[in-house]
């Protein structure tokens, strides 16, 4: 086998906040969500078997607690599967989108600030769901923004991996729509795609770096978008 694999895992189910969009929403994981995070740890070290690969031992996780939370309990449950210990670090490399100033704020809340901002234009319509769109207010990023941060995360943290006889395969845990975006700028979705896949909750999808640069899809479903469905990350 050659090239390097990422494996990638939205975090598990958690209490979002209703018609806010996800960014850095700061609340934990449901009771379904830590156990998606455990059977996303067994799924793992099944994957690891069949495919014979050697898992780097720190899972990167964003800063959420959501994905801390996921990251951790897969950690134990893999550990526990493979016999072997694994650590966790986070990194802001791996957050969703942020939207700044406005964070935790519903959606009429921050169509709401905006208005009444006298320097701002009104926002568009899609807004939320627009890749390319940035809300004019400090630290916020569009969709896009937050890919290409993630795919150059992943891209870092791969060229790590650079040891015939080390590990060949780093597992991350993010959010759906900042890694969705990443996996465009990679070259494995086009564009056209982000809209119309999202991700299960704590279930691994698999990226393959070859030799040469590219990335191709390994393994792992992406998730179907129904037409008109409510993105919620």
């Amino acid at each position: 086998m050659t090239g390097r694999f990422a494996i990638l895992v939205r975090h598990g189910a958690y209490h979002q906040k209703p018609d806010t969009p996800s960014a850095l929403q700061p609340y934990a994981l449901t009771d379904a969500g830590k156990v998606q995070a455990q059977e996303a740890g067994s799924e793992i070290a099944d994957i690891a078997r069949q495919e014979g690969f050697r898992l780097a031992p720190e899972i990167l996780c964003s800063r959420q607690l959501r994905a801390w939370q996921t990251a951790a309990l897969l950690g134990q449950s893999l550990g526990e599967r493979l016999g072997s210990d694994f650590t966790i670090t986070e990194d802001e490399a791996l957050a969703e989108r942020s939207v700044g100033a406005l964070a935790n704020l519903t959606l009429r809340e921050i169509e709401q600030v905006i208005a009444d901002d006298p320097r701002t234009a009104p926002l568009p319509r899609d807004w939320k769901s627009n890749s390319h769109h940035r809300l004019p207010v400090q630290g916020a990023e569009s969709l896009m923004d937050a890919g290409e941060r993630v795919a150059a995360f992943l891209e870092q943290k791969m060229a790590d991996l650079n040891d015939r006889a080390g590990p060949n395969a780093r597992i991350f845990v993010g959010h759906g729509a900042s890694i969705r975006h990443a996996a465009h700028c990679l070259g494995v979705l086009s564009f056209d795609q982000i809209r119309q896949l999202s991700m299960h909750h704590a279930r691994a999808l698999v990226l393959k770096l070859d030799g040469n640069g590219t990335w191709t899809h390994h393994g792992g479903d992406w998730k179907q978008r129904r037409p008109l469905e409510t993105a919620t990350d």
